[in-house]
């Protein structure tokens, strides 16, 4: 298959083509490794190539909705067996599980072929993608700027053309920041639609969800239907939907009513740009015919993003802890990650879970809002996509920093509460650039980046939409709504249109 005519469908469509026999899953996975090895040294997205497992799972018929297209996975939570899950760190570089995750399993028997696992940042702790293990990832559309994180490896992906979706998670944005970076449609599913198992019951307390990122809203639905679902021994099984989100999708939503709001839930600056997108997306809206007026939810944005950062931070000596008695070490994890350790380390329980208490107020407050709106409308990203190396600490900071660490100082700071201030400075900094996403993952509740957004210098910039618990189906009919009056499918990266043509002529 000539990659032009690859670009031309969605996974859906490739998936039809082999069913009716007009493309083999062969030459799909050979598509997809070409381009890959063409642009691996721009983008670096695929930090793992798994060629021999994808031809292995080729040597049987495959099956499902999704048999024979290419697919990615992410290098954390998604286990493959026998391959190392590393997160990005040196330190769990020796970490190979025994068995599938569960997500890996519903994906393979989708059909789905998977043939690599994607970049990053250490321990998904970030907004941006370039871990020190693998290098960073650069966006398609400009590549000196992040595609996001933390599954910018797999935005990537996408917008490179290598796949036409790729699996992501999100336990603060991280489908979202990168969808909203690189110009593609990011679903977050509400908490416990997903199964995590089988090794962890809930990821960061719940926080963290399962998904995909994709350049058509069907693809979404129908990787929605794959993956949704509990798995023996879960912590709880929410409702499922009514039908096949892949039929719900083609629902008209009816009229909606929207509140929106582009101000900073942490009081920091908001870009322009940002603005205006969340400006253009209501005034779409009402030209679709929903109701849409300025209104936010009565949430404390400052005590959301404190009660975010603590579960942050403490989750990272908790995880390396685990990874070092299961004799994963492999070598010593990033000097920001082992800041967070040692900040993570001085949480006291009670502070805690002060702390995990605060996420039901604010998901009653956020309940309060859906009984007079049907979704939130926000920005994304509070800025565009950033360039590489912004926000990252001065060398000397870092110096100092690391030498308290290493001697033990900083933790003995921590222990003592005289790195209160710092820790809000710091909480503010991570996340003056991403202070919208957050909401959601603290409530459970499902939400999306939609593709709506072009800056002037020509960088995506997503507007993101809030539903109340359990509605995938009603942000799915919306973004299928979107998508129809303003399409993106076919808006793609200068380095993607190009590698159009050049096919074309050959």
């Amino acid at each position: 298959m000539h990659f032009n005519d690859y670009l031309d469908h969605d996974a859906t469509s490739l998936a039809a083509l082999v069913a009716r026999g007009e493309v083999s899953p062969h030459e799909l996975l050979d598509t997809a490794l070409a381009r890959q090895a063409q642009v691996h040294g721009q983008v670096n997205a695929v930090v793992r190539l798994m060629e021999e497992q994808a031809r292995r799972q080729l040597q049987r018929p495959v099956p499902g909705p999704f048999a024979g297209v290419p697919f990615l996975l992410k290098d954390t939570l998604q286990d493959y067996a026998g391959l190392p899950t590393t997160n990005a760190s040196r330190a769990m570089r020796k970490h190979v599980p025994t068995g599938h995750a569960s997500v890996v399993r519903r994906y393979l028997d989708a059909g789905l072929v998977v043939f690599g696992k994607t970049n990053l940042p250490e321990f998904a702790l970030k907004g941006v993608t370039d871990p020190e293990l693998f290098g960073r990832t650069n966006n398609p559309w400009n590549l000196a700027h992040t595609p996001g994180g933390s599954s910018g490896g797999a935005a990537a992906a996408v917008a490179a053309g290598i796949v036409p979706m790729a699996a992501g998670n999100d336990g603060g944005g991280s489908i979202r920041i990168p969808a909203a970076c690189c110009g593609l449609f990011g679903l977050r599913p509400s908490r416990g639609r997903v199964s995590a198992g089988p090794d962890v019951g809930e990821v960061w307390f719940g926080a963290s969800s399962e998904g995909v990122l994709s350049r058509s809203v069907r693809d979404s639905a129908l990787a929605l239907d794959v993956l949704q679902g509990a798995e023996p021994g879960d912590p709880f099984v929410i409702a499922p939907p009514a039908a096949p989100y892949a039929e719900l999708v083609r629902r008209d939503p009816g009229r909606l009513r929207i509140g929106f709001t582009s101000a900073s839930p942490i009081g920091t600056d908001v870009h322009p740009e940002a603005v205006a997108a969340v400006r253009h997306a209501a005034e779409l809206l009402r030209k679709l015919g929903h109701e849409v007026e300025e209104a936010a939810p009565e949430i404390d944005g400052a005590a959301l993003a404190t009660s975010y950062l603590h579960v942050y931070f403490g989750q990272v000596p908790s995880l390396v802890a685990r990874m070092k008695a299961a004799g994963a070490s492999g070598g010593e994890p990033e000097l920001m990650t082992r800041l967070l350790m040692t900040l993570g380390g001085a949480l006291k329980a009670p502070a805690l879970t002060t702390q995990l208490a605060q996420w039901n107020t604010f998901a009653r407050a956020l309940g309060r809002f859906h009984q007079r709106y049907d979704m939130l409308l926000t920005p994304t990203l509070a800025h565009p996509p950033v360039r590489h190396g912004t926000g990252d600490l001065p060398a000397a900071q870092q110096a100092v920093l690391g030498f308290l660490q290493r001697s033990g100082m900083l933790g003995l700071l921590a222990r003592l509460g005289l790195l209160d201030s710092t820790v809000e400075q710091i909480a503010r900094d991570n996340l003056r650039y991403v202070p919208f996403t957050q909401l959601s993952n603290l409530t459970g509740t499902p939400s999306m980046s939609v593709p709506l957004h072009w800056t002037q210098d020509g960088l995506p910039l997503g507007v993101q939409f809030v539903a109340k618990f359990g509605a995938e189906d009603r942000l799915l009919q919306l973004a299928r709504q979107l998508e129809e009056a303003q399409p993106w499918f076919d808006r793609l990266p200068a380095m993607t249109r190009k590698a159009i043509i050049a096919a074309a002529e050959a």
